[in-house]
C-alpha cells in the first residue's frame, strides 16, 4: 500500500508539474511570430506603404497598406498564428489584382511591431487598424474583414463590435479553448487558458454579410467548428458556408480560397 501511495503521489506530482509548465508557457504554444521584418518592397508587396500605429495601451504596431480605387472595398486582414505579414505576398497580390484595397495588420510581437501577443492586445491592435482606416476616409461599409485561422477570433470580435461591410473567416474555431481542449484532453484547458478567443460568444452579433470557408479534411481546427459558427451567426441573413472537399488546414490558405472570397465580395460589396 505504501508503494502504491508513493507511486500515486509521484504521478500526481508529474501531472501538476506538466500542467504548471503548460500554463506558464501557453502563450509560446499559442503564438509563433517571426521577426524578419523586411520592408514591403523587400518582401515583394507591390504598392504597399508601411504605416506606424499606436494601440490604445501605447504599443507601437505596423500596418502595410494600399488604398482602394474610388468606390472599391478594402480588405482588413488578420493573419494566423505563425510567421508575420511579410510571409503572405501572394494573397496580397490576389486582392490587389481584383481591384481591392488591402491593409495587413502586424500584430504586437510579430515582425517589427512592439510588445508581446495576447488576446486583449490583438483586439486593441485590430481596433487601431480599423480606426486608422476610418481616418483615411475608408467608410465602414467598404471595409471587408478577413481572418485566417487564429486571426478569425480577432476578425469576428471586430465585426461584432464595429460596423463593417463584410466578414470572411478562414478555418475558424468556436474558441481556441475548445481547440486546445481537444488537443490536450488530459488537461483542464478551459480553466487554465489565458487567451480563449471565444468567437462563439460574439458571432451572433455580426450583422454584415458573412462568408465562412473550411476544409472538410482539416485536422487542426475541425470543420464542425466552422459549421457551428455558421449556424450560430443569427444576426445576419446574408451568410455563406463553403466546405472545401479534401482540403486541410494549411491548404485552405491558397489562391482557390482567395478567388472564392473575391467572388463573394464582388456580390456583397460591388465596386464602381
Amino acid at each position: 500500500m505504501r508503494m502504491l501511495l508513493i507511486a500515486a503521489l509521484a504521478l500526481c506530482g508529474l501531472y501538476l508539474a506538466a500542467a504548471g509548465a503548460m500554463f506558464a508557457f501557453q502563450r509560446q504554444l499559442q503564438y509563433f511570430p517571426s521577426h524578419r521584418a523586411p520592408t514591403p518592397a523587400e518582401a515583394g508587396f507591390e504598392g504597399a506603404t508601411e504605416v506606424a500605429l499606436t494601440a490604445a495601451d501605447g504599443t507601437k504596431i505596423l500596418l502595410w497598406y494600399a488604398a482602394a480605387p474610388p468606390g472599391a472595398a478594402t480588405i482588413l486582414y488578420f493573419q494566423g498564428k505563425g510567421g508575420e505579414i511579410a510571409d503572405r505576398p501572394k494573397r496580397w497580390a490576389s486582392y490587389r489584382a481584383a481591384g481591392l484595397g488591402v491593409a495587413y495588420l502586424s500584430y504586437r510581437g510579430y515582425g517589427a511591431s512592439e510588445g508581446s501577443p495576447t488576446e486583449a492586445g490583438l483586439h486593441m491592435d485590430a481596433d487601431a487598424a480599423y480606426e486608422w482606416l476610418i481616418a483615411q476616409s475608408v467608410t465602414p461599409d467598404r471595409i471587408a474583414v478577413v481572418g485566417e485561422s487564429l486571426g478569425t477570433g480577432v476578425a469576428a470580435q471586430l465585426a461584432a463590435d464595429l460596423p463593417v461591410g463584410a466578414l470572411i473567416l478562414e478555418a475558424p474555431y468556436t474558441s481556441v479553448a475548445e481547440v486546445a481542449a481537444a488537443r490536450f484532453p488530459w488537461l483542464p484547458v478551459r480553466w487554465l487558458i489565458l487567451d480563449p478567443f471565444r468567437s462563439i460568444d460574439v458571432i451572433n452579433r455580426v450583422t454584415c454579410p458573412l462568408l465562412i470557408l473550411h476544409g472538410d479534411a482539416d485536422t487542426r481546427v475541425p470543420p464542425e467548428m466552422g459549421m457551428t459558427l455558421f449556424a450560430s451567426a443569427t444576426g445576419t441573413a446574408d451568410k455563406k458556408l463553403i466546405l472545401r472537399p479534401g482540403v486541410g488546414h494549411v491548404a485552405l490558405f491558397s489562391p482557390e480560397t482567395w478567388t472564392l472570397e473575391i467572388a463573394f465580395l464582388a456580390r456583397v460589396l460591388p465596386g464602381p
